[in-house]
C-alpha cells in the first residue's frame, strides 16, 4: 500500500514591509507569530489549485501562523481541516534575539549534526523529532495523500534521514540528485512510502494558477 506525503515549505512571510517593533518577544515568539505577505497569500492560495493537490485525504502543519496560513488554502480547495501539531515546527535556535546567532550557525548545523546553541536544537534533535511525527503520521493514514505544511530547514533536516543534503548544494536519494538545494517559497517535495519505507521523493513544481 502506497502512501502519498507532499512536503511543502511555507509561503513568503510578512518581512519587507516591517517597520518599527516595540514588542517584548523573544526570537522564537516572534517567529511563530510572523504571517504571511501580501504576496505570500497569493502564492499559496495560487499552489492550492495545481492539480498536485487534489483529492487530499489530510493535512497537517506547524504551529506557525505561515504553515497554517499557507495550508488553509489546501484545506478550503479539499474542505478539509488543518491538523496542527508543534512537532512539525522550525529548528529552535535557542536565542532571545537574531542577533545572539553566530554568523557560521548554519553552515555548522549541517556539517555537525550534534551542534546547537545552549538552549536550542541540532540537527540531530529536529531531524528525529519531525520524523517520529511523520512516521504516526503515516501508520494513521496508510495509504491516503498527505500534506505536510512546515519549514526549509526542518525539512531539510528530516529529509537527511534518506537523502545526502547540503548546505547550498544537490539533494540526493539513492545517489540521484532530485533536488538543487535552493529553496523557494511553497516548495514542494513528493514522497511515497511503503510500509514506512521510503520509495520515491520528488522535487514537484507547483506553480500558482492564480
Amino acid at each position: 500500500m502506497i502512501t502519498t506525503v507532499y512536503l511543502l515549505r511555507h509561503s513568503e512571510p510578512f518581512k519587507v514591509h516591517r517597520g518599527i517593533e516595540i514588542i517584548d518577544d523573544d526570537f522564537l515568539t516572534i517567529n511563530k507569530k510572523t504571517p504571511l505577505s501580501v504576496d505570500g497569500e497569493h502564492l499559496a492560495e495560487g499552489i492550492s489549485q495545481n492539480s498536485e493537490f487534489e483529492n487530499i485525504d489530510i493535512i497537517w502543519a506547524s504551529d506557525y501562523v505561515r504553515t497554517m496560513s499557507t495550508a488553509k488554502y489546501i484545506a478550503f480547495k479539499n474542505n478539509l481541516k488543518v491538523n496542527i501539531n508543534k512537532d512539525l515546527g522550525e529548528r529552535i535556535h535557542g536565542v532571545d534575539k537574531v542577533s545572539e546567532i553566530p554568523s557560521d550557525f548554519e553552515i555548522r548545523q549541517f556539517t555537525d549534526e550534534n551542534y546547537k546553541l545552549l538552549n536550542g536544537e541540532s540537527r540531530k534533535e529536529v531531524s528525529q523529532r519531525i520524523y517520529r511525527c511523520l512516521i504516526n503520521i503515516i501508520n494513521d493514514n496508510k495509504g491516503k495523500k498527505i500534506v505536510i505544511v512546515g519549514h526549509s530547514t526542518a525539512t531539510a533536516y528530516l529529509l537527511s534521514n534518506w537523502c545526502e543534503i547540503s548546505y547550498d548544494s544537490n539533494y540526493k536519494f539513492k545517489g540521484k540528485t532530485f533536488f538543487d538545494g535552493k529553496w523557494n517559497y511553497c516548495q514542494t517535495f513528493k514522497l511515497k512510502f511503503e510500509n514506512n519505507e521510503l520509495t520515491s521523493i520528488e522535487d514537484i513544481k507547483v506553480n500558482s494558477k492564480i
